[in-house]
């Protein structure tokens, strides 16, 4: 469960859901009072919860427009209904009146958007007169679009943003002091201008918000095509960009990936690394002196830096981290150079993901000094959207052929184009699907395996 901010305004959305739920089921009880039993109730609170999921019902924020609500509402009722049906079809149920029915849901619908609006209006005037449930922002860049911004909200006070500081290197309070300035102030949400800022910036900001439960969202110029991988909402003609919740970091799908990462590799680990890490202790140190186990620091989720483990595959030189591995690089032992056709020095990544740095298949973390540099050569968008879930000890890029050495920049734009496309489906049987692949690959070998 994430940590909630600004104060106690995130118990509205459960306090709204238990109200609408007795809605729902006190309405059902008086218009369907001759079906209605403990099944119904349950069927009736578990389809409305679901429904509610899938259509986003409680996804209204203090931008979100009233039309947009209506829509939900409609929205909500005509799945009601029509699962409703269902359930009479299934059932074999046909001693109910359509009329009261119709009369169900739309009672329950009026009451349940009456309260929604009502809430909505209510918290619009506490914020423009009491002052009160206010998020405090922070605005990155001096541009256009950024100054647009801050007229919008020094303008919208029932919509409750105070705009703390501007950082930008054209004003007195400078980009790099905004940190300093993060560290001393609660500050809910940053507004970056990201073409004002460098890919290194955004890196910190990126990390910042996720270490402190805080909102990071793009100003984007208003010339440029907005990115489809991130979610645009418009504060009235503004867009913004921020990072959309994907499926797989709902709370259901990373318990199920979770769970699926725990039990691969502990099966990894107890029949396979168990007996492997003693013989290629002998084999590797035979050949040259230096640690079983190389260790380098990667970025992974949110650019958190985490240290990932690999068998050593080459001998014990001090610049392995700043020059990737060439073919026939002589830097690879003999040894080295068959774990690393066969991934055999990849293994011992399954303890990266038992401690839960790592998942079993994902987007490829890079190394630190890789990742500033590929930020540079793709769309920074891209870039911040594939460091939204946990890294992996294999991929879609690493199946398709795009691992190993990065020759040229249509490289890492293929790969950062698969990882993508996994990160927008994942399912767990696109990861089994993946994981069989990369068995498959292993055993035809691969071009750049090397």
């Amino acid at each position: 469960m994430h940590h909630k901010r600004g104060g106690y305004s995130y118990l509205i959305r459960p306090i709204l859901i238990v109200i609408d739920l007795i809605i729902l089921l006190t309405s059902s009880f008086y218009f369907l009072n001759n079906i209605a039993n403990n099944q119904l109730y349950v069927f009736l609170a578990f389809i409305w919860y679901v429904s509610a999921y899938l259509l986003n019902f409680y996804e209204v924020y203090r931008f979100t427009k009233v039309i947009t609500i209506i829509s939900l509402l409609l929205k909500q009722g005509l799945l009601i209904l029509i699962l409703l049906f269902a359930y009479f079809g299934v059932l074999k149920i046909n001693f109910f009146s359509i009329k009261d029915a119709f009369s169900f849901i739309s009672v329950a619908i009026l009451l349940t958007g009456v309260l929604k609006v009502i809430t909505y209006y209510a918290l619009r005037r506490y914020r423009s007169y009491l002052g009160g449930n206010n998020r405090k922002v922070i605005i990155i860049g001096n541009n256009k679009s950024s100054q647009q911004l801050k007229t919008f909200f020094e303008k919208r006070k029932d919509l409750g943003y105070k705009v703390l500081k501007v950082f930008s290197d054209d004003l007195s309070d400078k980009i790099e002091d905004s940190f300093e300035f993060l560290e001393k102030e609660n500050v809910d949400e940053i507004y970056c201008s990201i073409d004002e800022i460098s890919d290194e910036i955004v890196n910190e900001y990126v990390k910042y918000a996720d270490r402190n439960y805080s909102v990071l969202k793009f100003v984007p110029n208003t010339q440029r095509i907005f990115s489809k991988r991130l979610k645009t909402d418009y504060y009235e003609y503004l867009p913004v960009l921020s990072m959309p919740e994907v499926s797989l970091n709902s709370a259901t799908n990373r318990a199920i990936k979770r769970g699926f990462d725990i039990v691969f590799s502990l099966f990894v680990i107890v029949l396979v690394l168990s007996w492997l890490i003693p013989l290629l202790y002998i084999l590797i140190k035979l050949e040259s002196k230096g640690p079983l186990i190389y260790s380098h620091r990667r970025n992974g989720i949110n650019y958190k830096e985490f240290v990932c483990y690999k068998f050593r595959s080459m001998r014990d030189e001090d610049f392995s981290d700043l020059v990737q591995v060439k073919k026939e690089d002589h830097r690879v032992t003999k040894i080295g150079r068959f774990i690393r056709r066969t991934s055999i020095d990849e293994l011992p990544q399954f303890f990266n993901v038992f401690f839960g740095d790592m998942s079993v298949v994902g987007p490829r973390p890079h190394m630190i000094s890789y990742t500033k540099d590929y930020g540079k050569r793709i769309d920074k968008y891209n870039f911040v959207f594939r460091h939204s879930v946990k890294p992996g000890i294999t991929g879609m890029a690493q199946v398709k052929g795009y691992r190993g050495e990065v020759e040229n920049d249509e490289d890492i734009v293929n790969r950062i184009k698969y990882d993508i496309f996994y990160i927008e489906n994942w399912s767990l049987l696109l990861d089994l699907k993946i994981i069989l692949d990369t068995i498959i690959n292993l055993i035809k070998g691969q071009e750049k395996a090397y």
